[in-house]
C-alpha cells in the first residue's frame, strides 16, 4: 500500500475513528505480536500523521535488512491496518497466500502510541520476525510436536482419539518451544532497524513500562519485560546509540 493511500486511509481515522477495512488471509495464524494496554494521549490527526511518517521512513530499512540478510524469499512488505470491531491495541506478522509479508495494525495500538519511536520500534520488530523467517520456523515446529507425540501415544497403544488430543498438544508445545527466542531476536533486529531509520528503539520500548509483565511463565509467549528493554539498550550501546 502506498503512502499516498496511506494518507487517506489515516486522514480517515483522524476524521471518522475508522480507516480501511482489512481481509486477513487465512494461510496462516499471525505471528504473536504487541497488545498495549489503552492509553490514548494524541489526538486522532497526531496518530494518524505519526503513523505515515513512521511507514515511510522505517519500511524500506526493514526491506532493505531483508534483502541483505537473504533468509526469505519476498521482501516486499505489505502494512495494512486492521479495523475489524472488538481489536484490542495490538501489531502483528503474517503472510498472505503468495508469500508476501503483511505487517498489521489494529487502530486502538496507532492510536494509542505515545510517539512515533514506539510505532517505528513495534514496526521493526514485526518486520523482523519475516525476515528472520519465525513463522515457518514456528509452523515447523509446531507439526514436529504433532508427529512425534500422536507417533509416541500410537506406540503405547492409544486409540484415534487419543493420538488427535496429543497432536494438539504436541503442536501447541511445539509452537511455544522458541517462542521467547524469537520475541527477543525480533527485539534485537527490529531496533535496529528503527534505529537505521533515525529513531531511538530505547524510547520506543518505554511503552513495555505499560503492559503487563509476562515475567518468565512456562511455555509463555513472551520473554519479561526487563529482558526485553534490555536487549534493546544492548542493540543501541552497540549501533553507537
Amino acid at each position: 500500500m502506498g503512502i499516498r493511500r496511506f494518507s487517506m486511509v489515516l486522514a480517515a481515522l483522524a476524521v471518522a475513528g475508522c480507516v480501511q477495512t482489512v481481509s486477513m488471509p487465512s494461510s496462516g495464524p499471525p505471528q504473536p505480536g504487541f497488545e498495549v494496554a489503552a492509553a490514548p494521549i494524541l489526538s486522532p490527526a497526531e496518530a494518524a500523521e505519526n503513523f505515515v511518517t513512521v511507514i515511510d521512513r522505517v519500511k524500506p530499512v526493514a526491506e532493505t535488512y531483508c534483502r541483505r540478510l537473504s533468509r526469505v524469499a519476498n521482501c516486499d512488505f505489505q502494512i495494512v491496518i486492521d479495523d475489524r470491531p472488538g481489536q484490542p491495541a495490538n501489531a502483528f506478522q503474517t503472510v498472505d497466500r503468495s508469500g508476501r509479508p503483511i505487517l498489521a495494525f489494529t487502530v486502538p495500538l496507532i492510536r494509542d502510541a505515545r510517539n512515533r519511536d514506539e510505532l517505528a520500534f513495534v514496526l521493526g520488530h514485526e518486520a523482523a520476525h519475516h525476515i528472520a523467517g519465525h513463522l515457518p520456523r514456528q509452523q515447523s515446529k509446531a507439526m514436529a510436536g504433532a508427529v512425534l507425540a500422536g507417533i509416541l501415544v500410537q506406540a503405547s497403544g492409544g486409540g484415534q482419539e487419543a493420538v488427535a488430543s496429543a497432536q494438539d498438544i504436541g503442536a501447541f508445545v511445539g509452537a511455544r518451544q522458541y517462542s521467547k527466542e524469537f520475541e527477543l531476536e525480533a527485539d534485537r533486529l527490529g531496533a535496529e532497524i528503527a534505529y537505521m531509520a533515525g529513531f531511538d528503539p530505547r524510547v520506543g520500548a518505554a511503552f513495555f513500562d505499560r503492559i503487563p509483565d509476562p515475567g518468565d511463565q512456562f511455555l509463555g509467549t513472551h520473554p519479561a519485560n526487563s529482558d526485553r528493554k534490555r536487549v534493546v539498550a544492548e542493540t543501541v550501546a552497540r549501533l553507537g546509540g
